[in-house]
């Protein structure tokens, strides 16, 4: 494991962000869709992901027709309080105090604020970087990258004591999961979509970008909880989800 000093202080504090409700067709399974924030002994402060574009906040039917996001699912519960802004505020810190960004992967359920944190660093496979552009969606591709210093890792990486970023690739082509030491909590393992469910585990990971190394990456997650005796939160588990504690609790 490579180690980057990009924090400096262990974590003491894990936050569930509350980024909304979806209903995927198909299954008809209602999905939680998530970001954390990790905050430090120090104060530092990492966000995780960021949600749908806010433009989903606002109008629901106008968003998924322009992205045609209902070929796949329907957004049931988006408002501005579900926006990355709203939830750090459940927190008590604000968008200029975010010290560092890091992305999972791209898809639009995580990909929509990646634009809202000026002058703050963004951390993320250089795979998925390499993409011309964010994934998004099917084929849409309506975000630029934003201008920003990129963190860039291509193998799991500790970020600063207590916090590693594993490289999972398979669900998207730069799929992050992340690990982290809570002093009562103990570990917690954040799986991204690498895991969204742990039914997934056994239906072998269809849909994915690269099925044989989403099965390889999931099966390398569960292992390492199982030696650590882990909490896992998983991408988007129905189960998982209402149980979970929201902003303004957390996990300490």
């Amino acid at each position: 494991m490579k180690t980057e000093a990009y924090i400096k202080s262990p974590p003491k504090e894990l936050y569930v962000l509350d980024y909304g409700l979806f209903k995927v067709h198909a299954n008809g399974r209602v999905i939680g869709i998530c970001g954390f924030l990790i905050r430090t002994t120090a104060g530092e402060n990492i966000l995780i992901d960021t949600g749908f574009p806010r433009k989903y906040a606002y109008d629901f039917a106008a968003s998924s027709a322009e992205d045609r996001l209902g070929e796949f699912g329907e957004v049931l519960d988006l408002t501005e309080r579900n926006l990355p802004p709203a939830q750090l505020a459940l927190t008590g810190i604000a968008v200029a105090d975010v010290d560092i960004l890091i992305m999972t992967h791209t898809h639009i359920d995580h990909v929509g604020g990646i634009a809202d944190f000026p002058g703050r660093p963004i951390l993320m496979s250089r795979a998925e970087r390499a993409l011309e552009r964010p994934s998004y969606w099917g084929d849409l591709r309506p975000f630029d990258w934003p201008d920003r210093e990129y963190l860039l890792i291509d193998a799991d990486t500790e970020i600063g004591p207590g916090i590693r970023v594993l490289h999972v690739p398979g669900h998207a082509p730069g799929q992050l999961a992340i690990e982290v030491d809570l002093p009562e909590t103990g570990t917690v393992l954040i799986t991204g979509d690498a895991i969204s469910r742990p039914s997934e585990i056994d239906e072998g990971f269809g849909g994915s970008w690269d099925v044989a190394r989403a099965c390889e990456s999931g099966s390398r997650l569960m292992q390492r909880a199982e030696q650590s005796g882990a909490f896992v939160i998983y991408g988007h588990s129905p189960e998982q989800w209402p149980k979970l504690r929201k902003a303004p609790d957390f996990y300490g």
